[in-house]
């Protein structure tokens, strides 16, 4: 059966830091580029960041280039999001998504498996 799931969000004050994982079961996850979508309340989902199966390219939407970078451990079979600079605009459920041999890019419709997401936070 295949899994992903999303821990590690919570709440944090502006400025601040989170990282958020993803566990993946049941598939080759090395084979997979992954991605995080975050969906803000009323909004449609937005793709975040994404990395491919090795992890040598990385990806990032323009508003949280500098502040997120995106990791994955493909021994442990986990995908990472370390959000530092945080503002109330980043706050929104993630989820993490998981594409076959894909790019890892934003077209969240090649994305084959997703999570259940976590709920990030950022206010004061």
């Amino acid at each position: 059966e295949v899994q992903l799931v999303e821990s590690g969000g919570g709440w944090v004050q502006p400025g601040g830091s989170l990282r958020v994982s993803c566990a993946a079961s049941g598939f080759t996850f090395s084979s997979y580029a992954m991605c995080w979508v975050r969906q803000a309340s009323g909004k449609g989902p937005e793709w975040v960041s994404g990395i491919d199966g090795d992890g040598r390219r990385t990806m990032y939407r323009d508003s949280v280039k500098g502040r997120f970078t995106i990791s994955r451990d493909n021994a442990k079979n986990t995908l990472y999001l370390q959000m530092n600079s945080l503002k109330p605009e980043d706050t929104a459920v993630y989820y993490c998504a998981a594409d076959y041999l894909g790019p890892g890019t934003e077209d969240i419709r090649r994305y084959d498996y997703w999570g259940q997401g976590t709920q990030v936070t950022v206010s004061s």
